[in-house]
């Protein structure tokens, strides 16, 4: 059996990833995701990745155990979106005490899944190890099988303490908990040749609800969605699938690998935002379906929304062309809003390589070309710098940045997980379009570039 530190050293090195198959010695293999350096600032923890991975399945209890200043949803403040139950965003937690610390917690966690299976009637309860209960040694996992016997659903063990690591790690501990655990342990009702699973997309702000009718006007339908706008039920049964399409490689690539080894899944890496990736997502999950009748609907599916989208775009290009973008972003999104910036003929004179493979770099390098910049780390002086510089246009970026735009008096939109607009699939193109358009050209950037009033000079 492995240790601790034979599972870490596995999900921290990727070996799926394209630029690793290529080396053919094993030696030179390295990880996607450099391991934390002692006092060395590493962002969020593999607490927070877990639950940022596994908070979208909205029909489950997810209880934090540990103390009460640990309880957070990290989607309480993004756009994540449900159709459904809003279980998922309710905080929980054991509000460990010091008395609990010192004579143990146990207890306290069997009563606490206890009391939620009673009162919420949840399909599942996700139970979160943070620092301190790991490091008093609580048995996590004992506990919840033995509260699963009682309650009669599945009490689910997240294993991912704060200091084990880098958030990138908590996300694959979250996605190998649901391979171990979760998926596999129920069968549909149905199956069709046409079976999907959706890896890495988190519906954030509905993105994923542009993408599913376009699967349903080609008769593929989308078993399970990992984890965005999931149900507990769909993600038992993934195994049955055809076809994974991973969103997000940088943390979903494993659990896609490990999906095809234990079931023989094949997977493919696309992305949801731009014209070109959209089509090219959607020809090659025809392709590898294998079915001619499909590939034939796709083409005539891609035909009929890129002429309906050139129209819908036609008000919009013109005041869009040629304007620079200063892209600050990270994983799938630094190269999708890339192209989808292209397919709008904007031009993006910077964009960040942030939480991204090896191969998701080189073609981000690619994209740019020789006078583009890339951004390895953002600090607000090192972007005011580069707008100056490349003398940007707008600043496309996580709300967390809209104050250095602000300063450098430039346009704002907001990319990552706090924004409100759905930007996948062709109505997401449009979407953005719409909002580029109104950010850019909103009257107050001309007001905000006028001197002040006790700035101006008096005439004489």
């Amino acid at each position: 059996m492995k240790n601790a530190q034979e599972n870490m050293n596995q999900l921290s090195d990727e070996i799926a990833c394209k630029n690793n198959q290529e080396k053919l010695d094993l030696k030179t293999k390295k990880p996607c995701k450099k391991p934390p350096q002692p006092g060395a600032a590493q962002g969020n923890c593999p607490f927070e990745g877990a639950m940022v991975a596994l908070v979208p399945i909205t029909d489950v209890a997810h209880l934090v155990h540990g103390a009460a200043a640990c309880t957070r949803n990290p989607w309480g403040s993004r756009g994540n979106l449900s159709s459904g139950s809003q279980l998922n965003q309710i905080g929980f937690t054991t509000d460990l005490s010091e008395k609990d610390i010192i004579f143990g917690s146990e207890q306290k966690l069997h009563q606490a899944i206890i009391k939620i299976a009673q009162h919420y009637k949840p399909t599942a309860i996700f139970v979160y190890s943070t620092c301190i209960t790991a490091l008093i040694g609580d048995d996590i996992n004992a506990v919840c099988k033995e509260a699963a016997k009682i309650v009669g659903i599945p009490v689910i063990y997240i294993n991912a303490p704060g200091f084990i690591g880098s958030k990138n790690l908590g996300n694959r501990i979250g996605a190998k908990a649901l391979l171990e655990q979760v998926i596999g342990t129920s069968e549909p009702a149905f199956t069709t040749p046409f079976d999907i699973n959706i890896i890495g997309e988190y519906n954030v702000a509905g993105d994923v609800w542009n993408i599913l009718p376009l699967f349903e006007k080609l008769g593929i339908r989308v078993l399970s969605k990992i984890t965005g706008d999931a149900r507990y039920q769909e993600i038992c049964y993934a195994h049955r699938a055809k076809l994974n399409i991973v969103i997000c490689s940088n943390v979903s690539l494993q659990l896609a690998k490990s999906m095809k080894e234990h079931y023989g899944i094949p997977y493919i890496e696309e992305s949801f935002y731009g014209v070109e990736n959209i089509n090219r997502c959607l020809r090659n999950i025809a392709k590898e379906l294998g079915d001619k009748s499909l590939q034939e609907r796709t083409e005539l599916l891609i035909q009929e929304e890129t002429t309906a989208l050139d129209i819908a775009l036609a008000d919009y290009l013109p005041g869009l062309e040629a304007k620079r973008i200063v892209l600050y972003s990270g994983g799938v999104k630094s190269w999708s809003i890339l192209l989808a910036a292209k397919d709008l003929g904007m031009k993006v004179v910077a964009a960040s390589d942030r939480k991204n493979t090896a191969e998701e770099k080189f073609k981000i390098k690619q994209l740019l070309g020789q006078d583009g910049v890339v951004l390895s780390k953002g600090s607000p002086k090192a972007l005011l710098q580069i707008i100056k510089d490349t003398k940007a246009d707008i600043l496309v970026a996580g709300s967390s940045n809209q104050y250095t735009a602000l300063k450098a008096k430039i346009p704002f939109l907001d990319v990552n997980h706090e924004r409100n607009h759905a930007y996948a699939g062709y109505t997401g193109m449009i979407e953005m379009a719409q909002e580029l358009y109104k950010t850019l050209y909103s009257p107050v950037w001309e007001q905000i570039k006028k001197p002040a009033p006790w700035d101006e000079k008096t005439p004489k």
